[in-house]
């Protein structure tokens, strides 16, 4: 399970370190390939590859000419790559990623239990207030969720 956030620089080649934790996970639970893709709150997705693998297979089922499952996969499968890293723990983000979540020079990586969400620091900032504010406004919610 993916938990807790890392703050890392990227360098001018979008290298950045991938959280020493996070592959400790990788590896010990899973293998050492992450797939990133784009997500929906500007940031990118990093899955990895069984789990990501389970999604594909999911959508795989899924309608084939529903239009929210042509999107689906424009959006999230197109953008989809695999991001393997290094002796040094270290992944390159595509610049097509890093540009579409507004990376520069430093990621926030965040754990999100079966998958890992990659922000830029002003970015992430700002979600996780509007995550605060969200819960403090609706503790029943989270009630309803049976947690």
């Amino acid at each position: 399970m993916f938990r807790g956030r890392y703050e890392h620089t990227i360098d001018d080649k979008g290298r950045t370190s991938l959280p020493a934790k996070f592959r400790e996970i990788l590896v010990a639970s899973y293998d050492e390939r992450l797939i990133v893709t784009t997500n929906f709150d500007t940031c990118l997705v990093a899955y990895p590859f069984a789990e990501w693998q389970a999604f594909e297979e999911k959508v795989a089922a899924l309608p084939r000419y529903d239009r929210n499952v042509i999107a689906l996969k424009r959006f999230l499968i197109a953008n989809a790559i695999e991001c393997p890293f290094d002796k040094l723990g270290r992944i390159i983000l595509p610049p097509a990623l890093r540009e579409y979540a507004e990376l520069d020079k430093v990621a926030i990586w965040t754990g999100q239990v079966n998958c890992i969400e990659i922000w830029s620091k002003a970015r992430w900032g700002r979600e996780w207030e509007a995550s605060a504010r969200t819960l403090k406004r609706n503790p029943k919610g989270l009630a309803g969720l049976g947690l």
